[in-house]
């Protein structure tokens, strides 16, 4: 059996990554390819508590090495259990958020040293990195504003608008790291335009995986 793709997709707060993975996922399937949706931390019912130890506000929040470690501990049972037995399926599998997220919010937002995060990716995932991913860009003003309509803030969305400058710009700075795997995304636009360009990307995506 073919082995599927994997593809994440990242992004700050605000950004709308849910309704864009759910437009990525069924223009995929309407492709006749099979798909599986998931998410950073989370996947599995322990990740899923991880989850609400690192993103819910409480009276004795992790610090930063726990944080790292929780945030990782979630990423290999994610690892093991979904996303591994999913592309060996040969299903698509499309995460919101994998370790790009980690480089970006623990790395450049928290000060974690980027060897160390590698030491964990490395550890965690072997030679498990993503075909492609997908980075929906919004100034951070526009996508706190939008985060707020929400309701309740998480942890991360409590942290101020330098914080998030800080994580944008690390964000770029990655996917002009790996040109290759990274596609950006305008996500300050009407939502037909950004389905369009969707569509297109995920066509060179269909692409590439014809060629490779």
């Amino acid at each position: 059996m073919e082995k599927g793709r994997f593809i994440t997709i990242e992004g700050i707060e605000g950004v709308g990554k849910s309704t864009h993975i759910s437009f990525i996922a069924n223009t995929l399937r309407g492709k006749g390819v099979p798909v599986l949706t998931t998410r950073e931390p989370g996947g599995t019912p322990l990740a899923a508590r991880i989850r609400e130890l690192v993103v819910n506000k409480s009276e004795d929040p992790p610090s930063i090495q726990a944080e790292l470690l929780l945030i990782f501990a979630a990423r290999a049972e994610h690892v093991i259990k979904v996303i591994q037995p999913a592309l060996a399926r040969g299903e698509w599998v499309i995460s919101d958020r994998f370790t790009d997220s980690t480089y970006v919010y623990q790395g450049q937002g928290r000060g974690v040293p980027k060897a160390l995060i590698s030491k964990l990716e490395n550890f965690v995932q072997g030679a498990l990195r993503p075909d492609w991913t997908v980075l929906f860009d919004l100034d951070p003003r526009i996508a706190l504003e939008r985060a707020a309509l929400r309701g309740k803030r998480d942890r991360f969305e409590e942290e101020g608008i330098i914080f998030f400058r800080r994580l944008r710009a690390s964000y770029l700075r990655r996917a002009r790291s790996f040109p290759q795997r990274f596609r950006i995304v305008d996500a300050n636009r009407p939502l037909e335009s950004i389905q369009n360009d969707l569509k297109t990307i995920l066509d060179t995506f269909l692409i590439e995986k014809s060629l490779n």
